[in-house]
C-alpha cells in the first residue's frame, strides 16, 4: 500500500470519527428529504395523471430524485468542513507533517461518498415503507447507491475546491446558493423530463444532477434503458475525476500562499 493511500485512509478515518461524534448531523441531513417524501409526494400525488409519467405512484417516481438531491446538497455544503479546518489551522498543521497533500482533499471526497451511501439506504428504506419499489431489486439498489455516491463525490470535490480558493464562509455560501437550486430544478428530480420546457431539457443534458436522477430512476422501472444508465454512470465517473482534479489543483494553489 502506497503512502498516499495510507494517508488518505487515515484522513478518512478522521472524518468518519468526527462525524460519528455528532450523529445529529445525519438526522438534520435527512430531515428535508423526509419532508419531500412524506409531504411533497402527497401534495402532488395527482401530478402523475399528466401524460409523460410512466408510473401510477408519485412516491415511486420521486424517491430516486430525492436520493440524488440529498447526495447533491450534502456534498455541496461539505466544503464548509474545509473552511473550518482552515480557520482552525488544521490544514497547515497536517502539511507540516509528511502526510501526502492530496490525501487531505481525496479523503473529503470519499467521506462525502460514504455519507451519500448511508443516506441512500435510509431514504430508499423509507420510500419502501411508503409503497415505492426498486423494480430491479438488488441490482437496482446497488446502481442507485453507486450513482448517489458518485454525485456526492463529484460535488464534494467542487465544494472543497471552491472552499480552498475563497477560504471564507460568506463567499462560499453565496456561490453554493447561486448554483444549488438551479441545478436541482434544471433536472428531472421532481417532474418527468418530457414535461420540462425545451430549454430546460437541453440544459439538463449537461447537468450531473440530472444524470444521477435519470440513471437512478431507470432502476424503478421494469423497462430499464440500460444504455442510458451506462452513459450517465460513465459521465458521473468522469465528473468525479474532473472535480477531484480541480480540487487537487485548488489545493496546490492554496499551498503556494503559505
Amino acid at each position: 500500500m502506497t503512502a498516499a493511500v495510507q494517508d488518505t485512509l487515515a484522513m478518512l478515518v478522521r472524518h468518519q470519527r468526527n462525524f460519528l461524534r455528532q450523529p445529529i448531523w445525519l438526522v438534520f441531513a435527512l430531515t428535508q428529504p423526509m419532508f419531500w417524501l412524506l409531504l411533497y409526494s402527497q401534495l402532488f400525488r395527482r401530478i402523475i395523471d399528466l401524460p409523460g409519467f410512466d408510473t401510477d405512484s408519485y412516491v415511486q417516481f420521486l424517491a430516486p430524485g430525492v436520493v440524488v438531491m440529498t447526495a447533491f446538497f450534502g456534498a455541496v455544503w461539505s466544503g464548509m468542513a474545509m473552511i473550518d479546518d482552515l480557520d482552525r489551522g488544521v490544514v497547515p498543521r497536517f502539511l507540516a507533517t509528511r502526510a501526502h497533500p492530496g490525501s487531505l482533499v481525496v479523503s473529503q471526497v470519499l467521506h462525502a461518498a460514504i455519507i451519500s451511501i448511508v443516506q441512500t439506504v435510509i431514504i430508499l428504506g423509507t420510500a419502501w415503507l411508503l409503497g415505492a419499489r426498486v423494480e430491479r431489486g438488488v441490482a437496482g439498489w446497488l446502481v442507485i447507491t453507486v450513482v448517489a455516491a458518485l454525485v456526492g463525490a463529484g460535488f464534494a470535490g467542487i465544494s472543497h475546491g471552491i472552499a480552498l480558493i475563497v477560504r471564507r464562509e460568506e463567499p462560499l455560501i453565496a456561490i453554493l446558493n447561486f448554483f444549488g437550486l438551479p441545478l436541482t430544478f434544471i433536472s428531472a428530480t421532481l417532474i418527468a423530463e418530457t414535461l420540462m420546457p425545451g430549454w430546460m431539457q437541453w440544459a439538463a443534458r449537461f447537468n450531473p444532477v440530472n444524470w444521477g436522477v435519470v440513471a437512478a430512476r431507470e432502476m424503478s422501472s421494469l423497462d430499464t434503458d440500460w444504455g442510458r444508465v451506462g452513459l450517465y454512470t460513465g459521465l458521473l465517473l468522469a465528473f468525479v475525476a474532473l472535480a477531484s482534479a480541480l480540487a487537487t489543483r485548488a489545493f496546490g494553489v492554496y499551498r503556494k500562499t503559505l
